[in-house]
């Protein structure tokens, strides 16, 4: 089974240095960054079979990821601007 990876500067290679700043200088953007690495770990090891667990409760932290990405997302995109 091919596990893809969804660390974020992989998701959003063209934010790298947005990324980066908010990090350094957004309290909220930073929590959120650990969570997000907090889930889609979580995630890679149940998808890898090192975890095991129901589809509903893998589901449900594949959303978590998602929301959080977007989150993420829209404070980045919001920064360019």
């Amino acid at each position: 089974m091919t596990v893809e990876k969804h660390d974020l500067l992989h998701e959003l290679p063209e934010y790298r240095e947005q990324i980066h700043d908010l990090k350094m200088s957004n309290n909220h953007f930073a929590k959120l960054f650990d969570q997000y690495h907090d889930v889609d770990h979580e995630v890679r090891r149940i998808e890898t079979g090192v975890e095991t667990t129901s589809d509903d409760y893998l589901e449900q932290r594949k959303k978590a990821r998602l929301k959080l990405k977007d989150e993420m997302y829209a404070m980045l995109r919001e920064a360019v601007s």
